[in-house]
């Protein structure tokens, strides 16, 4: 059984591990160019999330609730970083 200090250390772990995918590409190509103001956005998103999920994790008890309710925040993420990265609905913070 996981305790819930492992899954908010699993949070941090996995947004440092997708926060370091770009940093890291940065150094090899010119084409991913994120300035540190992409970092603190990406880092509030992820963490946002992954600490509402955990949220819902130890509040609902049902199970179909759970997943609906998490599939909708992962669905929420998705949708805001593909506008603030290519602006799909062409909202006035888009990042095109």
């Amino acid at each position: 059984m996981i305790t819930s200090n492992q899954r908010l250390t699993g949070i941090l772990l996995t947004v440092t591990f997708i926060l370091a995918i770009p940093f890291v590409a940065m150094q090899f190509t010119q084409e991913v160019n994120w300035s540190l103001f992409d970092f603190i956005i990406a880092g509030i998103l992820l963490l946002s999330t992954g600490l509402s999920i955990e949220l819902v994790m130890r509040k609902v008890a049902k199970s179909e609730y759970r997943i609906a309710i998490c599939v909708t925040l992962l669905i929420a993420l998705f949708l805001i970083w593909a506008e603030l990265a290519v602006g799909i609905f062409g909202t006035p913070f888009a990042g095109n």
